[in-house]
């Protein structure tokens, strides 16, 4: 080796270990400061799943609330779960239509609007947005968010030829639907994706998967672990610690953390900056793969969908987050009066001291037939008087029933199909009904954004790679199946829209 070309390669070994080391610690800032989200969307999944007795402790961890006494009742009545249900059940109607509107009454950007929506058409089948679409329902109703990765996938598409006997395939786009725990934003007061400077997307990958995609082989880690935090860390819960969520179940033995930062356009990079990191090996660092902005710019390959917006903050808010504190007040109530209910069935014992065998009394208490021998002279054991059961315990199990509804949105009719007694006609259900969708309103037209940006996205795809000829299928007006031939020309438009009645 010349000292040439020596040299080149120290500069070359120093530019990928001061790039691995600033993306890290890029990072690990973020992490940080993205540490109280995360416990806040556990708490949401261990409510939802029904480990209800826990808890944020002051190390921003989820622990076990542990019994104050052996005999405490520590059931969880869980209607957190029928809320996230008949909620998805009413999202998942929200499948929109989406169609290419022109630029101008023009007879060719008509005509380049109808392809482009043909197009659209298709490749909405063919990926499946709808279950697509689903997946990322369940993330944003749980945690607030979910998020939804477009990119070309070469080895996507028919197959159109091979060399040196290994197949080649004309390409496609890919869709991934990608939990909050994978997405780190530059700044967390960002309210949109658009407001970020630099995105990173980190995630648990195989190493056979990262040797295959960026030709490096880097070794499996523990790092992998910290993009798939336990769900539940306390004792007693359900535990996921072992898979790497949103990663299809990879085993984190066997996978090592990738870290991706996308960086925008700016005056330095004119075509932005993608840098992407796994162990302390440099995988790719390069442009911006994608021209996936408007007026052909390059943008981030990511697409955001909120439950609920949160101002000033780049993650949404998740009904489940509102619904946490009824549903402690909920059980402790059902928990109370089951307890209530337990003294007057079992009863309390009044035993005079050395009147009795008191072991076994506690070991055997009063079954029916018991013969009980007490000391001569002495006082027999007697039950006290429970009382009845209070009546505010069910005045407020009501009241608590009705915040459920009031605090989700969702109604009597909408959780357990069943009807109001103030509904008294037919007009009046319908008025509940339409009441109902237009709670859930909000969110169903963060569903359409997410479908119309998603649109958009794959339309400007097809435009920067389907430079030979595709053949597509899509459904015509008529119900039959067409065929259309198409290539990147034939897109010129992406204005994306969606009625929003359906």
């Amino acid at each position: 080796m010349t000292q040439t070309n020596r040299k080149t390669g120290e500069r070359q070994i120093l530019f990928e270990e001061e790039t691995v080391a600033a993306v890290k610690s890029d990072f690990e800032r973020r992490r940080a400061a993205r540490r109280p989200f995360e416990a806040q969307w556990q708490l949401n999944e261990n409510f939802a799943l029904g480990n209800q007795h826990c808890s944020i402790d002051a190390l921003g961890e989820v622990r076990d609330d542990e019994r104050d006494y052996f005999w405490q009742e520590r059931e969880s009545f869980n209607h957190i779960a029928s809320i996230v249900e008949t909620r998805l059940a009413k999202l998942n109607r929200v499948r929109p239509v989406m169609s290419v509107r022109p630029a101008s009454g023009d007879d060719c950007d008509v005509k380049t609007a109808k392809a482009a929506s043909k197009i659209l058409s298709s490749a909405s089948a063919a990926l499946n947005l709808d279950a697509l679409l689903a997946d990322g329902a369940v993330w944003s109703e749980l945690t607030g968010s979910a998020f939804y990765k477009i990119s070309w996938d070469e080895n996507g598409g028919g197959r159109v030829g091979s060399i040196d006997g290994a197949p080649v395939f004309e390409g496609d786009v890919k869709i991934e639907v990608c939990s909050p725990y994978e997405l780190y934003p530059d700044e967390l007061t960002r309210s949109n994706i658009a407001d970020c400077r630099s995105l990173i997307h980190a995630r648990a990958v195989d190493v056979d998967d990262i040797e295959s995609t960026y030709g490096v082989r880097v070794p499996p880690d523990g790092e992998a672990r910290i993009v798939a935090p336990s769900m539940f860390s306390g004792g007693g819960g359900l535990s996921l610690s072992g898979t790497a969520q949103g990663v299809g179940g990879t085993d984190a033995g066997k996978s090592a953390l990738v870290i991706e930062r996308y960086t925008l356009p700016n005056k330095d990079n004119p075509s932005g900056e993608f840098v992407a990191v796994a162990g302390n090996r440099l995988l790719y660092y390069g442009d911006l793969p994608y021209v996936n902005g408007e007026n052909e710019t390059r943008t981030f390959p990511f697409v955001k969908q909120d439950s609920l917006k949160r101002a000033g903050c780049f993650f949404g808010q998740s009904m489940v987050e509102r619904a946490i504190p009824i549903q402690r007040a909920y059980n402790a109530v059902k928990n109370r009066k089951h307890e209530f209910l337990n003294r007057i069935a079992m009863g309390v014992l009044t035993v005079e001291d050395g009147s009795v065998d008191l072991d076994n009394l506690a070991a055997e208490g009063l079954s029916p037939g018991k013969i009980i021998v007490y000391r001569q002279g002495g006082t027999p054991p007697r039950l006290m008087n429970p009382g009845d059961v209070p009546s505010d315990f069910s005045a407020e199990e009501d009241r608590l029933l009705n915040e459920f509804i009031s605090v989700s949105g969702v109604s009597e009719i909408m959780r357990s199909s069943s009807v109001p007694s103030v509904a008294t006609s037919g007009v009046a259900l319908q008025l509940l009904i339409e009441q109902d969708d237009t709670r859930l309103s909000v969110t169903a037209e963060l569903v359409r954004q997410a479908a119309r940006e998603i649109g958009r996205q794959v339309l400007r795809l097809y435009k920067q790679f389907a430079s030979r000829p595709r053949l597509t299928r899509f459904v015509g007006e008529n119900g039959e199946v067409e065929l259309m031939s198409f290539t990147a020309s034939d897109i010129g438009c992406d204005d994306v829209v969606t009625p929003k009645t359906n």
